[in-house]
């Protein structure tokens, strides 16, 4: 059993050359291919990397400018309704103001006409009085002012 644990001279030289052949074919031929698509796959990771990173600040620089734009807009559209309260709020207190100014004329009118009906009234029965009191020939000075006494009261209770 020592000879299986303890190897020979020549199976090490052996296994020596083999692995410095196997070694040099690999190191000739393998490494530099391993070596170059290693190398390559680490600048395809870092050129995706710094994609990556440009795309991300171009992507902040959108959202910043389209936050920057909603802002304008959300001014821009409270600004404009602002704008159309007040306009509205102004048409609707001249709008009011033309309704009074209407009324004020109309219950100008109104007045005006009720004092021409009323004029009209007391000529009207002031001359129906003076008529009834000329139609009466009175010779007496007491009869006349009873007379005209009881034409005032009667004039007091006429409908209007």
């Amino acid at each position: 059993m020592p000879a299986l644990l303890t190897p020979d001279f020549g199976l090490l030289f052996w296994m020596l050359f083999s692995f410095l052949l196997v070694f040099g074919v690999l190191a000739k031929f393998g490494f530099p291919v391993i070596t170059r698509m290693v190398s390559d796959r680490q600048n395809y990771i870092r050129r995706t990397l710094e994609e990556a990173e440009e795309t991300n600040r171009q992507t902040r620089a959108i959202l910043d400018d389209t936050h920057r734009q909603q802002e304008e807009i959300l001014k821009k559209a409270m600004a404009d309704g602002e704008k159309l309260i007040r306009h509205a709020q102004q048409k609707a207190t001249e709008e009011t103001e033309k309704q009074l100014e209407a009324a004020r004329q109309q219950i100008a009118f109104l007045r005006e006409k009720a004092l021409h009906e009323i004029n009209a009234q007391v000529a009207l029965l002031s001359m129906d009085m003076a008529e009834k009191i000329l139609h009466r020939q009175l010779d007496d000075k007491a009869k006349e002012e009873a007379f005209i006494l009881q034409m005032l009261d009667e004039a007091e209770h006429l409908p209007q």
